[in-house]
């Protein structure tokens, strides 16, 4: 039985939204549910990749004299980091980057992906 492009698209999202430092590494039904919109629109995982990873480089960049930041909650809080990518992609070799600048990373969110679904 093989996993339809879908499916393996939705999981692979929600993976990385689960292993990105800083979330509750929670999946909520809603998060399902804008992983299969994203799907939908057919942003390509790698935009969602790097806009995790740009989120967790700008979260970890704050000055040490403020708090730390909150828990991220759920994959919506990507969603404006995911419309600027859109917007302005990624300059190529950029994501190679932020995974060097945030590493060690879980290997999962700090792999560049090979997988240009859809």
């Amino acid at each position: 039985m093989t996993l339809s492009n879908q499916h393996y698209y939705v999981q692979r999202v929600l993976d990385l939204y689960r292993d990105t430092p800083g979330t509750s590494g929670r999946v909520r039904p809603a998060d399902r549910r804008l992983a299969n919109t994203l799907h939908q629109r057919g942003i390509p995982i790698s935009t969602i990749q790097g806009a995790l990873l740009l989120a967790v480089v700008r979260r970890t960049s704050r000055t040490l004299d403020t708090d730390p930041p909150q828990t991220i909650r759920s994959l919506h809080y990507f969603q404006h980091v995911i419309q600027e990518l859109l917007d302005q992609p990624l300059p190529d070799g950029y994501l190679d980057y932020l995974c060097w600048k945030l590493a060690p990373l879980p290997p999962s969110l700090a792999a560049p992906d090979e997988h240009q679904i859809p």
